[in-house]
Parts: structure tokens; C-alpha cells; sequence
């Protein structure tokens, strides 16, 4: 819902602003994080999943598949790959032997510490020249677009 005394032609202008910035956003600091990570980066799919299963230690596939907004039998085919790759483990349920429960490997925590604090390093680097007001503004955003995006989330 929008606030009446916010013009539309402005809303108009952020909605486009955001749709044009922040893949570009995402590109940027992903071309950074590929050239600078000493070890070969995962396409943004397993890195996606990696980092869900990171915050959810014990899901299943489709929780991870409704959560990444992706359909169950890719996620199952990502699972495949990264259980071979040796960063995923699949642990069957003791009630329900058809369900297994996804946890990260030692390697894969440890790899994604390091590409999160990269990260976190790239966009410090990249935040220090802009202003006070920038950067406030920025930190001020945060909450709103954590909102934009739950809003942006299908229903089920």
C-alpha cells in the first residue's frame, strides 16, 4: 500500500531505479567476489542454496525450493551436484526415510564465511568514499528493502 501524499510519477521512479540498480549491484559486486575468491566460485543457483542451507541447517528440498522460489526438482538436481562436489550432506529422517535433511560440509561453511566476508569487504571498500548522508541513507534503506522484498514474494 502506498502513502497517498507520495505522487505516483515518484514511486514510478524508485520502482525503475531499483529494477535497474540492483542486478547491476549484484553483477558488480559478483564479478569483484569471482575475480578476487582464490577458489572457483558456484553459479549463483548452488551458491543460493548453500547459503540457505547455511541458515537452515536441516532443511528439507522442498523447503529450500519454496524458500529460493525455485521448483523442487531443480533444487533436488542442485542437491545432487553439490552432495558429489562434497559440500552438501543429505541426512534421511529417522520418522520418514523418503525425507532427507540437508546440512552444509566443513569445506562449504568455511568457503562461504570467506565469500560473505569478502563481500563484506568489496562493499566496505565501496561505501567509504560516498558520503555521510550517502552511507546513511543506504543503512536507512535496509529495513525497507528487506520489506520490498517480502512484498515481492508470491503468496502460496
Amino acid at each position: 500500500m502506498t502513502d497517498s501524499s507520495t505522487p505516483r510519477r515518484d514511486i514510478d521512479r524508485v520502482a525503475s531505479g531499483l529494477a535497474a540498480c540492483l542486478p547491476a549491484l549484484h553483477r558488480a559486486l559478483d564479478r569483484q567476489v569471482a575475480a578476487r575468491y582464490p577458489h572457483p566460485k558456484p553459479p549463483d543457483a548452488r551458491l543460493a542454496l548453500l547459503r540457505y542451507v547455511a541458515q537452515h541447517e536441516g532443511a528439507t528440498v522442498r523447503e529450500a525450493a519454496e524458500a529460493l522460489l525455485m521448483k523442487p526438482n531443480n533444487v533436488s538436481a542442485l542437491v545432487s551436484q553439490l552432495t558429489e562436489q562434497g559440500d552438501l550432506e543429505r541426512r534421511r529422517d529417522s520418522a520418514d526415510k523418503r525425507v532427507a535433511h540437508l546440512h552444509l560440509t566443513a569445506v562449504a561453511r568455511e568457503r562461504l564465511t570467506e565469500v560473505r566476508e569478502l563481500e563484506t569487504v568489496l562493499i566496505r571498500q565501496a561505501l567509504t568514499p560516498l558520503t555521510e548522508g550517502q552511507q546513511g541513507a543506504l543503512g536507512s534503506a535496509l529495513d525497507a528493502l528487506d520489506a520490498l522484498t517480502r512484498h515481492l514474494r508470491p503468496t502460496s
